[in-house]
């Protein structure tokens, strides 16, 4: 534990420097906040409505502060040499992958507590019903977005490339979320195979959980979706994360 802390207080230090992830992480998700604005009026006093809203703002923030910006950095880190040496010493990869998000993920988890706030009381929303499958949700997304980001930094080979190597991922997630339209105007099929997109079961479990909206058999498909995910980017990191520059 004392060695991630270490490396987050260093990560930390950078992200203060860095003025762009800085505004990335720190500016960028309340001004994409500032549209639900009109969403969130039209919900009223509907759970469900105000709980989904909730959970694509959520995703906004695990979207850029925690994927974006992790993208980055791991490229950052890899270019710099600093991941070789991190790893030729007695950290292993998990707590160099770890060690480097925890700044990001701080904040992210931060500002979604703080939309969480804001949307229970501008909506007058009840507690959530089920506080356990919200945080599954939550921390569960987090995760995925670390994997996902080290895993799209292998194909990243300078942090300019960044902002192109990211744009497939984070469409797949504004459209998965429904963010860019209610996925219920799609035909059936197409609207089950957005659902599965890295934000889908995010925004689901999160909704099923503070709305109390389904059963507890309805939570078992996000959540097996999002185990997938954790899985999948896992796997891809394992076999071929690269700790050096390619030369």
């Amino acid at each position: 534990m004392t060695r991630l802390v270490s490396i987050g207080a260093a990560e930390l230090l950078l992200l203060w420097r860095n003025r762009f992830a800085l505004v990335n992480a720190l500016v960028v998700p309340p001004v994409f906040g500032l549209l639900f604005i009109p969403q969130l009026a039209r919900a009223g006093m509907d759970p469900a409505a105000g709980a989904t809203l909730a959970g694509g703002m959520v995703g906004v923030i695990l979207s850029i502060v925690v994927y974006y910006n992790l993208v980055s950095a791991y490229v950052a880190r890899r270019e710099e040499l600093t991941l070789k040496r991190l790893r030729s010493g007695t950290l292993n990869a998990a707590e160099i992958i770890a060690g480097t998000a925890s700044p990001a993920v701080v904040i992210a988890l931060a500002q979604s507590l703080l939309i969480v706030v804001i949307t229970a009381v501008f909506l007058d929303l009840p507690m959530p019903s089920n506080p356990l499958l919200l945080a599954i949700g939550l921390i569960g997304g987090v995760a995925m977005f670390v994997v996902l980001a080290a895993a799209s930094a292998i194909i990243t080979g300078t942090v300019e490339l960044a902002q192109i190597t990211t744009m497939p991922m984070l469409l797949a997630c504004f459209l998965g979320a429904g963010l860019m339209f209610p996925l219920s105007t799609l035909p059936g099929p197409v609207e089950t195979a957005f659902t599965m997109l890295p934000l889908g079961p995010v925004i689901e479990l999160i909704t099923i959980g503070w709305a109390g909206t389904g059963t507890a058999s309805d939570a078992l498909r996000p959540l097996l979706l999002l185990v997938a995910w954790v899985a999948a980017g896992t796997t891809i990191v394992q076999r071929w994360f690269r700790w050096e520059p390619r030369r």
